[in-house]
């Protein structure tokens, strides 16, 4: 089978390596020096240039590089009736939930504000430590295994979904109930599934719900977030600082008001980063269920957009 690597911004020499290793009989072209795309069966995306996947007329397959889609489901010329399918690996988890952990411990114990204190020389032993209780918003996988280790630390952790739940290890709201868990929590974790109904979900009409001064960090989507709304959130005092992995322009721009603003850390989208050592086999498992015509591994649904 032919597959062809269409990833703008990364170096993806080690997953080609480890496509050929694993199957010699493949043939593995990478974006933009793709020449025969009559013969592309498979495609293995992250950022793609929209429409290019229109160029591929014998298209069977279509593959996320990471466990997100919605780099995928934003392209307008998405070919319909194309499976689709994305990776999941034990070590994003572990990965991610470690992220988190540490954003909401430097929160509460004001890791940040001593940074700049020693920066300015100020020795200030008080209030060393703030009560935090978390609100995660996704109770999915990722966001129950980050429940599960706030537990653990003792920290009471609140869950948010979308729908209800029966049995869940944590105390959950979902739906309407949104407004009596904002008023729960004091740091607000964003891990909801990019879809139509959570594009723009983290803006100024939420943030005025939440309890003056909660702490926000999202390490969902870029899109899930109003960026300036988070600017004006802070002013008003509703939010006191944010943590942010992911942003609606990516790499962002040198002229962005965020590098700047003192309550803002942020990090380049290295919250979890996917294995090719693991992510390869996966995909290379789901190449020949299609050629045996059996179930793929985790298919997205498309209506759901995740």
């Amino acid at each position: 089978m032919n597959i062809a690597i269409i990833a703008p911004y990364k170096d993806v020499s080690d997953w080609v390596a480890t496509f050929l290793q694993l199957d010699s009989t493949l043939t593995v072209e990478v974006f933009p020096d793709i020449h025969q795309n009559d013969k592309i069966e498979a495609v293995v995306l992250w950022q793609h240039p929209h429409g290019i996947l229109k160029e591929f007329p014998n298209l069977r397959l279509i593959c996320s590089m990471g466990s997100g889609v919605d780099h995928i489901m934003a392209d307008p010329d998405l070919p319909k009736d194309i499976p689709i399918t994305r990776i999941v690996d034990p070590r994003l988890t572990f990965s991610m939930t470690n992220y988190v952990v540490m954003g909401v411990l430097n929160f509460h114990r004001q890791l940040f504000r001593y940074l700049d204190y020693k920066k300015r020389k100020i020795w200030d032993m008080s209030n060393p430590e703030i009560d935090i209780q978390v609100g995660v918003m996704g109770a999915g996988q990722l966001g129950g295994d980050v429940l599960d280790k706030l537990k653990g630390l003792g920290i009471i952790a609140l869950a948010y979904g979308n729908s209800p739940k029966e049995s869940y290890p944590h105390p959950y709201f979902y739906g309407d109930q949104l407004d009596e868990f904002l008023q729960q929590v004091n740091v607000v974790v964003c891990m909801l599934p990019l879809t139509p109904k959570t594009v723009g979900f983290l803006n100024l009409t939420l943030f005025e719900k939440f309890q003056k001064g909660t702490y926000l960090i999202n390490v969902a989507r870029g899109k899930h977030l109003i960026e300036e709304d988070l600017i004006d959130a802070i002013s008003a005092g509703y939010i006191s600082g944010a943590l942010l992995d992911v942003f609606q322009e990516e790499p962002m721009p040198p002229e962005h008001p965020f590098w700047e603003h003192p309550s803002i850390m942020m990090t380049p989208h290295i919250a979890c980063i996917t294995m090719y050592q693991a992510a390869v086999p996966q995909i290379l498992s789901n190449i020949r269920n299609l050629l045996n015509e059996t179930s793929l591994q985790n298919q997205i649904d498309p209506t759901q957009g995740y």
